[in-house]
């Protein structure tokens, strides 16, 4: 778990702590500059499956569809370098659910500030 005590001070320019550990979570330049083209392939297996579950609805996590993320994920690896029959490469499913795996696990361990589902909101 991510702990810090922030400190600002003006006279001497240093940074808080809370500007340092939020340099070493690079989300920008630390992975989409890395994975752009992998991430849109994972947002269309978001999509294809609010298309298959709700396409009457706007996009979002039906998290009672989502349950079994390692099975699924095992699944899909066991064919990943494939297109799946929605047309979304099992491997971009295989990232998708090792994503929804750790969200999980983040937000049990209270972990997960910017989740709704975070334990310890």
């Amino acid at each position: 778990m991510w702990t810090m005590n922030v400190t600002h001070d003006i006279i001497s320019g240093t940074e808080s702590a809370y500007v340092i550990e939020r340099k070493s979570m690079p989300v920008f330049s630390g992975v989409l500059k890395y994975f752009p083209d992998a991430i849109r392939e994972v947002s269309k297996t978001s999509w294809a499956g609010n298309q298959q579950h709700h396409p009457d609805k706007p996009l979002h996590w039906d998290r009672s569809k989502s349950g079994d993320e390692l099975d699924a994920l095992t699944r899909h690896l066991m064919e990943s370098g494939t297109i799946d029959t929605d047309g979304v490469r099992h491997s971009a499913k295989v990232a998708w659910r090792a994503l929804a795996n750790l969200q999980k696990e983040l937000e049990a361990d209270g972990e997960a500030p910017l989740s709704e589902y975070n334990k310890k909101n």
